[in-house]
């Protein structure tokens, strides 16, 4: 393509989307540490307690909940920002997608579930995938 276009080489990826790609001999690895950290500040749980599941178990949320509305506009900005980590955090997807399901009106018992993934980023943002080169024998 060189040879047809006018182009420069920009070496290997490094950022793209708020993806951070490290590349090696070993392989790929892919993730959204600085993403994370932005939601985390951006929804006010930068400094928040670490927690070691992304949802309680059992957890049951129902879009008839007694539980007074909270700000639905925030609502839908912090999921949707976790919609997006889901890129690289397959292991968010369950709960990401539990909790999308209140967008509509969420209630403070969702917003409490929300809570919890976020405290699950904060303790695992270095977190991605991992894409190992095949070594040829």
């Amino acid at each position: 393509m060189a040879h047809a276009f006018r182009m420069s080489d920009l070496g290997l990826l490094h950022y793209y989307l708020d993806i951070e790609v490290r590349q090696s001999a070993e392989g790929t690895l892919i993730s959204q540490r600085a993403y994370a950290t932005k939601i985390l500040e951006k929804s006010g749980m930068a400094g928040c307690n670490l927690c070691q599941v992304p949802m309680a178990m059992r957890l049951k949320l129902s879009k008839r909940s007694t539980e007074p509305l909270v700000d639905a506009t925030a609502y839908k900005s912090i999921v949707g920002s976790l919609r997006y980590v889901v890129n690289t955090r397959p292991d968010l997807a369950f709960a990401v997608g539990y909790v999308s399901r209140f967008l509509e009106e969420p209630r403070k018992d969702h917003l409490a579930a929300v809570k919890q993934i976020l405290r699950y980023v904060a303790g695992t943002k270095s977190w991605g995938l991992r894409y190992e080169r095949k070594k040829e024998e």
